[in-house]
């Protein structure tokens, strides 16, 4: 077994008590559902960080749409004559 550490946070009684509905209605202990929860939101907030990085080297490249482009084709969406999606 990995080794393993505790974590200790305070939280708002309402969220507390979802988290115990949920490890009821799951069969799960209160710890298992935070280690799912935890674990899931460190995974969102890793891929958040590579999309920014991504999308930041994108622009350090010059890969980026003018502004007057996009404005254009949001603009033309919903008219009888939508422009296509702007391009890089």
């Amino acid at each position: 077994m990995a080794e393993a550490r505790v974590l200790t946070a305070h939280v708002p009684s309402g969220l507390a008590e979802k988290v115990d509905a949920i490890a009821a209605r799951l069969e799960r202990s209160r710890g298992w559902v935070m280690k799912q929860a935890l674990a899931a939101w460190v995974d969102q907030e890793e891929e958040r960080d590579r999309m920014t990085r991504e999308a930041l080297a994108d622009v350090d490249a010059g890969q980026v749409i003018d502004h007057q482009a996009v404005q254009a084709w949001a603009d033309s969406l919903g008219t009888d004559r939508p422009l296509p999606p702007p391009a890089t």
